[in-house]
């Protein structure tokens, strides 16, 4: 039995064949867990989700911004982006039946491997969040997801405001900081301020903004925070954080990360495959 973290996929259904033929994975004895933005950008979405469903509880997947864009642009609460490559899979025929599963996933997961927790989580977390905090906030999110308010919420859910946690948020505004940190976050400030218009290179952060991950005092440096979302920052390892998006679609890599499974393990395997562009870096 092996488990792996998957980074961004973005729709590249053959990076993600290549790799598992990497893996030699089997979904009788192994297991994936994907962290998030499984569609968009790259040439076939609709490859990916059709898999993914395919390997049943053998593919745990996150939400990521680009896979909650998908529904909200499905439910009208979206128009499509420029440089969308989604057009396929929301005209094929089973697109319900896609849909429907993608609405069943989580935007948050906690692993315990022999005592060493994992958080795994699309983008970032507030630095007031403990992993159970995060946990607890993401199945907020989760439940309204799979139920019959999923239009209203994906209607309201876009804005940069408000850009801090506060527990006494309500309604809309509540739902909408956690999606925000859970599925965009790169930035903030050492207060937990969210500021969602960068994306480069931590390096070229303006003065008093810094990676989510290096706030002082950050409440989930107890555990492993592994993520996706931040092609521009690429392979990032440390012994409580691990960054996947290795910028597939971009002419990147695909990366996995196989987890210790055995008591005394501490350290985990990498394995990437290429992939070919198909899409200019910015877009």
């Amino acid at each position: 039995m092996a488990l792996y973290l998957i980074g961004d996929l973005q729709g590249c259904d053959g990076a993600l064949q290549r790799l598992l033929d990497q893996l030699s994975f089997s979904p009788s004895r192994d297991t994936l867990y994907f962290l998030g933005d499984l569609v968009n950008r790259g040439p076939d979405s609709a490859g990916v989700l059709r898999r993914l469903m395919g390997y049943g509880a053998a593919a745990q997947c996150l939400l990521g911004n680009h896979d909650l864009h998908l529904l909200a642009v499905a439910h009208g609460a979206r128009q499509p982006g420029r440089h969308d490559t989604l057009q396929a899979l929301l005209q094929a025929p089973d697109c319900p039946a896609m849909l429907e599963w993608l609405r069943q996933q989580s935007l948050a997961r906690l692993l315990d491997l022999h005592g060493h927790r994992y958080l795994l989580v699309h983008a970032g977390v507030l630095p007031a969040w403990s992993a159970t905090k995060t946990i607890a906030l993401a199945n907020e999110v989760t439940t309204i997801l799979r139920s019959a308010e999923l239009p209203e919420m994906l209607h309201q859910m876009y804005g940069n405001a408000p850009d801090h946690w506060d527990e006494d948020w309500r309604g809309a505004e509540r739902l909408r900081v956690i999606i925000n940190a859970l599925t965009r976050l790169r930035f903030c400030s050492a207060s937990g301020q969210m500021d969602l218009s960068l994306s480069d290179r931590p390096a070229t952060a303006p003065s008093g903004l810094m990676p989510w991950f290096d706030v002082p005092g950050r409440q989930s440096s107890d555990v492993t925070v592994a993520f996706g979302h931040w092609s521009t920052l690429g392979l990032l390892e440390r012994d409580n954080l691990l960054a996947l998006d290795t910028g597939c679609v971009w002419g990147g890599q695909l990366s996995a990360a196989r987890l210790p499974t055995q008591a005394g393990e501490h350290h985990h395997e990498l394995i990437q495959v290429t992939c070919p562009q198909a899409q200019k870096p910015g877009k």
